[in-house]
């Protein structure tokens, strides 16, 4: 069962705006004399734009067997079901793999925890809860 990430407005147009003035910025040093290399370019693109939209388009939840796969971007976490301590909402502004404020933390194992953002949550928390039983 696969869960994506619930999106707020907010977080999407920073994103987004983030981009584009670094597209803007790049392509103007780029035109400038003494042109930064494309060298130079490529890496900044690619981190620049490439992760933030990977993070947009692929941060989703899985149930999986016994584990729950969290999963932003190149960036993954497994968090397996009998280990889970208790799932409580927050608004909770620390980083993690969600991208709304509308969340989720996982305590899990020994003091690790998770935020995550499902769309559904509802049908979230029963999948943690058939999963778990």
């Amino acid at each position: 069962m696969r869960f994506r990430s619930k999106i707020d407005g907010w977080l999407m147009a920073v994103m987004l705006s983030s981009i584009v003035m670094l597209v803007g910025a790049l392509s103007m040093a780029h035109l400038q004399e003494g042109a930064l290399p494309l060298a130079l370019l490529v890496p900044v693109l690619l981190l620049g734009v490439g992760l933030p939209l990977w993070i947009l388009i692929d941060t989703h939840y899985t149930f999986v067997r016994d584990e729950l796969i969290v999963r932003s971007g190149p960036f993954r976490w497994r968090v397996p079901l009998r280990d889970i301590r208790s799932v409580t909402p927050t608004r909770d502004m620390q980083s993690g793999p969600a991208l709304s404020l509308d969340r989720l933390r996982i305590d899990y194992g020994k003091g690790r925890a998770v935020l995550v953002s499902p769309a559904e949550k509802d049908a979230f928390l029963q999948a943690i809860d058939g999963h778990r039983t």
